[in-house]
């Protein structure tokens, strides 16, 4: 992935800690905060779902960690097991260019 300054890039939705305080309505920003939050899981390590959740609450504060999972399943930020029981970040991970940003 390209480097972003996420911080820069996403102030008007991020705290002072670097949680994210809205879920962006337009799509660049709505983008840039799952690429911020894929960020945070490690490569190679599998996640049940309760650490998932755990990880995502901890980098937002609205209380959606459900939405948030399921938008970094949807757009192939993680993979996961047909019955749920664990997550991963999927390789290759998504490009800026395959959601035509930058």
């Amino acid at each position: 992935m390209d480097y972003i300054d996420f911080k820069k890039e996403l102030k008007n939705f991020l705290d002072r800690d670097g949680c994210l305080i809205q879920y962006p309505v337009k799509f660049k920003p709505k983008m840039l905060s799952l690429f911020y939050l894929a960020s945070k899981f490690e490569n190679g390590k599998k996640y049940t779902e309760k650490e998932v959740n755990e990880l995502l609450k901890s980098w937002h504060t609205f209380g959606d960690w459900a939405m948030l999972r399921r938008d970094l399943y949807d757009k192939r930020f993680l993979g996961r097991e047909q019955n749920c029981s664990l997550y991963w970040l999927e390789e290759p991970q998504p490009t800026m260019s395959d959601f035509a940003l930058y």
